[in-house]
Protein backbone atom coordinates (compact mmCIF):
# COMPACT_ATOMS: atom_id res chain seq x y z
CA UNK A 1 0.00 0.00 0.00
CA UNK A 2 1.52 3.29 -0.75
CA UNK A 3 0.83 6.53 1.31
CA UNK A 4 2.02 9.79 0.44
CA UNK A 5 1.49 12.81 3.38
CA UNK A 6 -0.30 15.62 1.26
CA UNK A 7 -2.17 18.43 2.00
CA UNK A 8 -2.44 19.14 5.65
CA UNK A 9 0.53 17.46 6.80
CA UNK A 10 2.42 17.14 3.28
CA UNK A 11 5.36 19.30 1.99
CA UNK A 12 3.56 22.37 1.26
CA UNK A 13 0.75 22.30 3.90
CA UNK A 14 1.47 22.86 7.09
CA UNK A 15 -0.38 20.56 9.94
CA UNK A 16 -4.08 21.86 11.56
CA UNK A 17 -5.53 21.04 14.69
CA UNK A 18 -8.86 20.00 14.14
CA UNK A 19 -11.12 20.69 17.94
CA UNK A 20 -11.86 16.44 18.58
CA UNK A 21 -14.33 16.08 21.89
CA UNK A 22 -14.24 12.63 24.02
CA UNK A 23 -16.77 10.79 21.85
CA UNK A 24 -14.81 11.45 18.93
CA UNK A 25 -11.32 10.55 20.22
CA UNK A 26 -13.41 6.95 21.98
CA UNK A 27 -14.38 6.46 18.03
CA UNK A 28 -10.95 7.17 16.92
CA UNK A 29 -9.31 5.09 19.22
CA UNK A 30 -11.78 2.11 18.60
CA UNK A 31 -11.37 2.68 14.84
CA UNK A 32 -7.76 2.81 15.50
CA UNK A 33 -7.72 -0.60 16.95
CA UNK A 34 -9.92 -2.23 14.92
CA UNK A 35 -10.78 -0.50 11.34
CA UNK A 36 -13.18 -3.45 10.75
CA UNK A 37 -15.75 -2.52 13.78
CA UNK A 38 -19.08 -2.50 12.70
CA UNK A 39 -21.03 0.64 13.22
CA UNK A 40 -23.25 -1.31 15.79
CA UNK A 41 -20.30 -2.17 18.06
CA UNK A 42 -18.78 1.16 17.71
CA UNK A 43 -21.60 2.84 19.06
CA UNK A 44 -21.93 0.61 21.53
CA UNK A 45 -18.49 1.17 22.49
CA UNK A 46 -19.15 4.67 22.90
CA UNK A 47 -22.56 4.83 24.56
CA UNK A 48 -23.99 6.47 21.44
CA UNK A 49 -26.99 5.39 19.20
CA UNK A 50 -26.10 3.84 15.75
CA UNK A 51 -27.26 6.79 13.63
CA UNK A 52 -25.21 9.47 15.64
CA UNK A 53 -22.13 7.00 15.65
CA UNK A 54 -22.57 6.83 11.68
CA UNK A 55 -22.77 10.57 11.60
CA UNK A 56 -19.67 11.44 13.97
CA UNK A 57 -17.59 8.50 11.72
CA UNK A 58 -18.62 10.83 8.12
CA UNK A 59 -17.93 14.13 9.42
CA UNK A 60 -14.38 13.13 10.76
CA UNK A 61 -14.02 11.48 7.42
CA UNK A 62 -15.08 14.66 5.76
CA UNK A 63 -13.06 17.16 8.23
CA UNK A 64 -9.63 15.14 7.14
CA UNK A 65 -8.92 13.58 10.60
CA UNK A 66 -9.84 10.00 9.21
CA UNK A 67 -7.93 9.74 6.27
CA UNK A 68 -9.12 6.30 4.81
CA UNK A 69 -9.55 2.80 5.20
CA UNK A 70 -7.67 0.11 3.94
CA UNK A 71 -6.40 -3.49 4.61
CA UNK A 72 -2.72 -3.36 5.90
CA UNK A 73 -0.63 -5.90 3.06
CA UNK A 74 2.39 -7.38 4.42
CA UNK A 75 4.29 -7.31 1.78
CA UNK A 76 6.27 -10.69 2.26
CA UNK A 77 3.20 -12.11 1.53
CA UNK A 78 3.40 -10.79 -2.09
CA UNK A 79 6.69 -11.87 -2.26
CA UNK A 80 8.68 -8.54 -1.17
CA UNK A 81 10.30 -10.10 1.92
CA UNK A 82 13.00 -7.30 2.08
CA UNK A 83 12.36 -4.08 3.46
CA UNK A 84 14.17 -0.97 3.88
CA UNK A 85 14.34 2.88 4.85
CA UNK A 86 16.06 5.33 2.57
CA UNK A 87 16.79 8.81 3.59
CA UNK A 88 17.19 10.46 0.87
CA UNK A 89 18.71 14.50 0.29
CA UNK A 90 18.27 16.76 -2.46
CA UNK A 91 20.41 19.11 -4.29
CA UNK A 92 19.63 22.63 -3.11
CA UNK A 93 18.85 23.88 -6.40
CA UNK A 94 15.89 21.09 -6.81
CA UNK A 95 14.55 22.20 -2.97
CA UNK A 96 11.53 23.86 -4.85
CA UNK A 97 10.53 21.16 -6.70
CA UNK A 98 10.30 18.59 -3.32
CA UNK A 99 6.47 18.29 -3.43
CA UNK A 100 6.43 16.85 -7.08
CA UNK A 101 9.48 14.93 -6.07
CA UNK A 102 7.48 13.28 -3.29
CA UNK A 103 4.75 12.26 -5.45
CA UNK A 104 7.29 10.74 -7.83
CA UNK A 105 8.36 8.75 -5.25
CA UNK A 106 5.37 7.67 -3.95
CA UNK A 107 4.18 6.31 -7.23
CA UNK A 108 6.69 3.52 -7.55
CA UNK A 109 5.21 -0.14 -7.27
CA UNK A 110 8.41 -0.66 -4.42
CA UNK A 111 7.36 2.24 -2.02
CA UNK A 112 5.26 1.79 0.44
CA UNK A 113 5.32 4.96 2.50
CA UNK A 114 7.16 8.38 1.81
CA UNK A 115 7.83 10.59 4.28
CA UNK A 116 8.46 14.67 4.16
CA UNK A 117 11.13 14.94 7.38
CA UNK A 118 13.24 17.64 8.90
CA UNK A 119 16.76 17.23 9.04
CA UNK A 120 19.93 17.15 7.01
CA UNK A 121 17.58 14.62 4.66
CA UNK A 122 14.60 15.71 3.35
CA UNK A 123 12.46 12.33 2.39
CA UNK A 124 12.76 8.94 4.43
CA UNK A 125 11.10 6.32 1.94
CA UNK A 126 10.13 2.87 3.12
CA UNK A 127 10.57 0.50 0.06
CA UNK A 128 9.93 -3.54 0.06
CA UNK A 129 11.35 -5.45 -2.35
CA UNK A 130 12.29 -9.26 -3.28
CA UNK A 131 15.41 -9.41 -2.75
CA UNK A 132 19.07 -7.46 -2.33
CA UNK A 133 19.22 -7.30 -6.52
CA UNK A 134 15.73 -5.59 -6.47
CA UNK A 135 16.84 -2.85 -3.78
CA UNK A 136 19.90 -2.12 -5.36
CA UNK A 137 18.40 -1.94 -8.95
CA UNK A 138 15.69 0.66 -7.32
CA UNK A 139 18.33 2.74 -5.43
CA UNK A 140 20.05 3.00 -8.19
CA UNK A 141 18.03 3.64 -11.12
CA UNK A 142 15.10 5.73 -9.25
CA UNK A 143 17.39 7.49 -6.77
CA UNK A 144 20.95 7.80 -7.43
CA UNK A 145 19.78 8.28 -11.41
CA UNK A 146 18.04 11.08 -10.45
CA UNK A 147 18.96 14.47 -11.01
CA UNK A 148 17.58 15.80 -8.35
CA UNK A 149 19.44 13.51 -5.63
CA UNK A 150 22.22 14.23 -3.79
CA UNK A 151 22.67 11.47 -1.97
CA UNK A 152 20.93 8.48 -0.17
CA UNK A 153 21.26 6.06 2.76
CA UNK A 154 19.68 2.68 2.63
CA UNK A 155 18.61 0.92 6.48
CA UNK A 156 17.70 -2.18 6.63
CA UNK A 157 14.26 -3.24 8.37
CA UNK A 158 15.02 -6.86 9.99
CA UNK A 159 11.58 -6.51 11.94
CA UNK A 160 8.59 -3.90 12.40
CA UNK A 161 6.86 -3.57 15.74
CA UNK A 162 3.87 -1.74 16.20
CA UNK A 163 2.19 -0.80 19.18
CA UNK A 164 -0.99 -2.79 20.24
CA UNK A 165 -0.42 -5.24 16.74
CA UNK A 166 1.91 -8.65 16.74
CA UNK A 167 5.54 -8.04 15.25
CA UNK A 168 6.09 -7.80 11.18
CA UNK A 169 9.02 -8.10 9.36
Amino acid sequence: MKKVSSGSNGAGGAARAVPLDATDRLLLDELARDGRITNNALAAAAGIAPSTCLGRVRALVERGVIRGFHADIDPAALGRDLQAMIAVRVHPSARSHLAEFGEQLAALPEVENVYFIAGADDYLIHVATADSGELRSFVLDNLSAHPAVASTETILIFEHVRPGHHSTA
